[in-house]
């Protein structure tokens, strides 16, 4: 008897175990309630991928269009909430994903078995096949993958097409890039060979592009592997449900055929015919807006942390000269873009407002105060130790030496590399386009899909970066004989 009491009360003891359990799990899928509350459903997407996410212009304005974005309004509208579209490069969406910068993904991905591990992924809204676009003057050589061999195949980084390239054509060379739009240009510049890709975005780039033809290769493509679904975080179990009933009335409706891929293809036709860069020229001068506001804030600040870090390297205190050994050394050893990242990523994740523009400012700024650093520091230990004697022995003290006599000549003397600093820090903010900050790099991207232009867009961007930087230089040399003749 005993031992049956205890085995019921071991069985009650797991149940109560189980349940609270489960209301611990339900309590903390809060995802889809947090999005209710705030009235905004972020998206993540890469907006270079016709029919399913690309940009159109409307009185001036960037609208992101295609049949992902209409999935993603009428789930947004389902919820009762607005929709807000962050376009980003396609192998960063799942990290912003996983960083909580978006609720959800939706870019034509496929819910490969590698991706379930870090995310959660809903029901498949739309099915294609895998396919090749070629230059139409080798349709008669490529007829599938056997008959590529020894060739170079283009893909998009991150993609299901890339790991397909990759198993299945062993014998020929791949070249990755984030952009569709520079894998077109590869291929009609003979870079590659042929694009895998997805079958309704390879016929759009075909039907807007003369020179350009579709092949079906005949990969071996699983069911599993096929298809397109929206990407959710881990345990957002919630959001998952909740999407699933809008892909059910989607697919009861049909409305991706008879609504979401006629529209897409409306405004593809709609973009072929204002394809002139005249109608675009909204979008460089705001890119020119967005890349001149960084460089003049990262600039101011990236000036005031070279000074400091400059005085503190120079400074007998141990703590302080250490301290900016090691922060000048660690920002000049890691890569721009690796940092732009971490700042919008990393730190990002702690404060999940904040936003890309300002993540961008500050991760050249923080870069650029390393560089001019050194640079300030050179400049100071150029000025013989005499004048810095002959002014204490005046009466100045050590900061009044520098403030009045060892600063105004080591600005004369450094002011050509740091108005070379200033110029490079025009160029090196495209990096932030990565993120997604609306920069001259970002916008031209925006133009290169929507009018399915590759080298003109690049031409224009060169032009417009040059004439920028011409003027500063220009503005700089003003000032430089300004002090020669002083």
């Amino acid at each position: 008897m005993k031992i049956k009491k205890l085995l019921l009360m071991l069985v009650f003891l797991m149940l109560g175990t189980l349940i609270s359990f489960g209301h611990v799990q339900a309590a903390g899928d809060n995802y889809l309630q947090k999005v209710k509350q705030k009235g905004t459903l972020v998206v993540g997407t890469s907006a270079d991928y016709p029919p399913y996410e690309f940009t159109v212009k409307k009185s001036g304005k960037t609208n992101y269009v295609g049949l992902d974005v209409d999935v993603a309004k009428k789930f947004a509208k389902n919820l009762g909430v607005k929709l807000e579209i962050k376009n980003m490069d396609f192998d960063s969406l799942l990290v912003a994903l996983e960083t909580h910068k978006v609720d959800m993904v939706i870019a034509g991905m496929n819910p490969t078995p590698e991706r379930r591990k870090s995310v959660n992924f809903s029901q498949l809204y739309y099915r294609g096949n895998q396919y090749m676009l070629i230059n139409k003057k080798d349709a008669a050589k490529y007829k599938n993958i056997h008959s590529f061999k020894g060739q170079t195949i283009g893909a998009q980084t991150g993609s299901l097409q890339y790991q397909l390239v990759k198993e299945q054509m062993k014998g020929n060379s791949i070249k990755g890039l984030a952009k569709l739009n520079d894998l077109v240009i590869a291929l009609q510049s003979g870079k590659v060979n042929a694009v895998a890709m997805e079958e309704a975005t390879a016929k759009a780039f075909a039907e807007n592009n003369r020179s350009l033809k579709v092949i079906n290769p005949h990969f071996d493509v699983t069911s599993s592997q096929t298809g397109s679904a929206i990407a959710f975080p881990k345990g957002a179990d919630s959001m998952v449900t909740a999407a699933n009933k809008t892909i059910k009335q989607i697919k009861q409706q049909n409305l991706i055929n008879k609504k979401y891929i006629p529209q897409a293809g409306k405004y593809m036709t709609s973009n072929t015919k204002k394809s002139t860069m005249l109608n675009y020229w909204t979008y460089f001068a705001k890119g020119i807006e967005y890349t001149l506001l960084i460089t003049a804030v990262s600039v101011f600040f990236g000036f005031l942390l070279g000074t400091l870090f400059a005085l503190m390297r120079l400074s007998h205190v141990k703590i302080f000269h250490l301290i900016a050994v090691w922060y000048i050394e660690f920002v000049r050893g890691t890569p721009l873009m690796v940092q732009v990242m971490f700042v919008y990523f990393g730190i990002g994740t702690i404060i999940q407002s904040l936003p890309a523009l300002v993540a961008g400012i500050i991760a050249v700024s923080l870069n650029s105060g390393a560089y001019v650093a050194e640079i300030i520091r050179s400049g100071i230990q150029s000025i013989p130790v005499g004048q810095t004697e002959a002014a204490r022995s005046l009466g100045m003290s050590q900061r009044e030496a520098y403030r009045y006599v060892v600063i105004p000549q080591a600005l004369k003397n450094i002011w050509p590399a740091l108005g070379n600093e200033f110029i490079t820090l025009i160029k090196e903010s495209s990096i932030v386009s990565i993120i997604g900050v609306g920069d001259l790099m970002y916008q031209m991207q925006l133009v290169q899909a929507a009018t399915y232009k590759g080298v003109l867009p690049i031409f224009i961007a060169m032009v417009l970066y040059f004439i920028m930087t011409f003027g500063l230089s220009n503005v700089l040399g003003h000032f430089e004989r300004k002090m020669k003749h002083a």
